[in-house]
C-alpha cells in the first residue's frame, strides 16, 4: 500500500469529513442530532473548542479521518474515525490509531477516551489492540448508539 500521511483539517475538507462519517453512521446506525451538529460544524464544534480533526491522505486523496474532542485538561475523546468502505481492512485504521496515540503522547495528554458500539467488532478489536480498556459507560451518554466506553491512560 502506498504511504499515508496525516494533516490537520482545513475548511476545504468539510464536505469529505462529513460524508465519510455519514456513510458509516447510516450503514450501521442513524445520524443523531449531535452527529449532524458536529459533522456540519467541525471548526466551531471541535477545533475552536480545543480539539483537532485530522485527514489521512494517500496519493493526494483523503482515505480517512478522525477527531480529538477536548473533554478537559489533557483529556480528549477519540471520535469521528472513518475510512471509505472500499478501503476498509487495508490497515488504514491501524495507521490512524498509531498516529493518534503518538500525537496524544507528544502533547502529554493524560487520557484518551472513546465511545463505540460492540457491533463494530473490527473497531473494538483495533481499540483493544492499541491498549484501550473498557470502563463504565455513563447513564446519560452523548450518543444513543454507544454501548461501550473505552479509555487509554497515557
Amino acid at each position: 500500500m502506498p504511504e499515508i500521511s496525516f494533516r490537520k483539517f482545513s475548511s476545504a475538507d468539510a464536505t469529505t469529513f462529513k460524508a465519510l462519517n455519514i456513510e458509516w453512521l447510516e450503514t450501521y446506525f442513524v445520524v443523531e442530532a449531535i452527529d449532524e451538529l458536529v459533522l456540519s460544524n467541525p471548526q466551531t464544534e471541535i477545533i475552536d473548542k480545543g480539539g483537532f480533526v485530522f485527514m489521512a491522505i494517500m496519493e493526494e486523496k483523503t482515505v480517512g479521518t478522525f477527531a480529538f474532542i477536548k473533554k478537559g485538561e489533557g483529556i480528549y475523546e477519540f471520535s469521528k474515525m472513518a475510512v471509505p468502505p472500499t478501503l476498509r481492512g487495508k490497515g488504514i485504521g491501524n495507521l490512524m490509531m498509531q498516529f493518534a496515540i503518538r500525537f496524544a503522547e507528544q502533547h502529554h495528554w493524560e487520557k484518551i477516551l472513546l465511545y463505540s458500539n460492540t457491533i463494530l467488532e473490527n473497531s473494538i478489536y483495533l481499540y483493544r489492540k492499541y491498549g484501550f480498556i473498557e470502563v463504565p459507560l455513563e447513564k446519560d451518554a452523548l450518543y444513543s448508539r454507544g454501548n461501550i466506553k473505552m479509555e487509554m491512560l497515557l
